[in-house]
Parts: C-alpha cells; sequence; structure tokens
C-alpha cells in the first residue's frame, strides 16, 4: 500500500483507529516518551476546555 493510499484511507476511520495509529507512529521515533508526554498533557488541556465549554453552556442556559 502506498503513503498516498494509507493517507486516503485515514478519513475513513474511526476516532479510536486514528489514535492507536498515532500511538503506534508516535511509539516508533526516537523520541517517543517526549512525544508521549506531549499527547498526554495535550489531552489533558483538551479535557478542561471541554470541561470549560460544558459550564459554559450550562450557564448560558439559565
Amino acid at each position: 500500500m502506498s503513503r498516498a493510499e494509507i493517507i486516503a484511507e485515514i478519513p475513513k476511520l474511526s476516532h479510536a483507529d486514528r489514535r492507536e495509529i498515532v500511538r503506534r507512529i508516535i511509539e516508533a521515533e526516537e523520541d517517543a516518551q517526549t512525544l508521549a508526554d506531549c499527547d498526554q498533557r495535550a489531552m489533558e488541556r483538551f479535557q478542561m476546555l471541554d470541561a470549560m465549554e460544558a459550564e459554559d453552556e450550562k450557564n448560558a442556559a439559565r
């Protein structure tokens, strides 16, 4: 399978499948731990933003 074929298939995958692929790519890199740490911090920040947005929506509905 060519790189172009792989890239074309990515949008068809589920979120979970895409995350698994990203995780495996990161693990293959020399600085895998650094990348994994950055990914973890990013996920934590996204979760914080989601919580803040949910709170804003809740307060706006009042």
